[in-house]
């Protein structure tokens, strides 16, 4: 018997001249998405768009953003549950992150960075604002290619003009002494979507389908993108919001990025979904709603929390 080979994510390439709406290449991978998320609920991307030098800066732009002392981080709150400072919690010590709500406008940017840097700091808001976009148009080209493998593409502007993203910049410290490991706890997305990327340190791992873990190993220039729960409830349960979380395992600390899509219309299944094979599974989802559940006793305690929110 030779050795079973560790299962890993499928990897995907969006850095391709012919990677054009309309194309052969675009519609198989259209397909080839779509594959990813029904069966993991998440791939990683090939993508050109960001420059080491971009890169660099927003890697140092989070490095300087961490180095500030925590009450100036604390004072990044917002209304909407899940999108401020997070950290000092004793459950998870080496976690720490911030939220900047409506990343891709510069006024909600400026206004963040106005709140950690009273006087500004162009070496902060610059990168972060371009990195933004560039993830949200990736973020916009991925869930293009969803709802065109659906057959429901007519419904892909609405959904994307009522959707705002939040950016969210994570450090995971390397552990000191007999602290546990664990550099985020195990759970699921609360997003339609999310584009991922991290500095060389890899730490994430995600649950399959059949409760195996995989290591996810990605390159400086790839991205991973992960269904949420809205997402899941959009596609009827045909694609998966997986479990993850992140393990600290190395002896550098660990800067990542998440970009999460939040929809505030009602996020409904459409009727090409629904069939005899798959019955209609959820009432229409208020986004921001599932996000005020999920801070409840019951939302936080349930198995799956959008099922418990919003499933038939």
């Amino acid at each position: 018997m030779g050795s079973v080979l560790a299962p890993k994510l499928p990897v995907l390439d969006f850095t391709q001249e012919n990677l054009k709406p309309g194309s052969s290449f675009w519609v198989k991978t259209c397909s080839e998405v779509r594959q990813a998320l029904e069966e993991y609920g998440c791939f990683i991307v090939k993508y050109n768009k960001l420059s080491p030098e971009l890169r660099n800066s927003v890697f140092g732009a989070l490095k300087d953003l961490f180095d500030l002392p925590t009450e100036t981080k604390m004072q990044n709150k917002y209304v909407k549950p899940l999108n401020g400072y997070v950290g000092q919690i004793p459950k998870i010590p080496l976690h720490e992150s911030l939220g900047i709500d409506n990343a891709t406008s510069l006024e909600a940017l400026l206004s963040f960075t106005k709140l950690m840097w009273p006087d500004g700091n162009l070496r902060f808001s610059e990168p972060i604002f371009e990195y933004a976009k560039l993830a949200a148009e990736l973020d916009y080209m991925v869930t293009r290619m969803v709802f065109e493998s659906y057959g429901v593409e007519k419904l892909h502007d609405s959904y994307i003009g009522s959707t705002t993203y939040l950016l969210r910049l994570l450090k995971n410290r390397v552990p000191k002494g007999d602290e546990p490991n664990l550099g985020f706890i195990t759970h699921t997305d609360k997003s339609f979507t999310t584009i991922l990327h991290q500095n060389q340190v890899d730490g994430l791992e995600v649950d399959t389908r059949d409760g195996e873990k995989i290591m996810v190993e990605f390159s400086p220039s790839s991205f991973v993108v992960i269904a949420g729960d809205a997402l899941m409830a959009w596609s009827n349960d045909r694609i998966m919001s997986p479990s993850h979380r992140v393990m600290m395992n190395g002896k550098v600390d660990r800067y990542s990025t998440g970009l999460f899509a939040f929809n505030s219309g009602k996020i409904q299944v459409p009727q090409e979904l629904v069939d005899e094979e798959h019955p209609l599974m959820y009432k229409p989802l208020d986004h921001i709603g599932l996000l005020y559940f999920y801070r409840t006793d019951e939302g936080y305690k349930s198995k799956c929390p959008v099922k418990a929110y919003c499933g038939i």
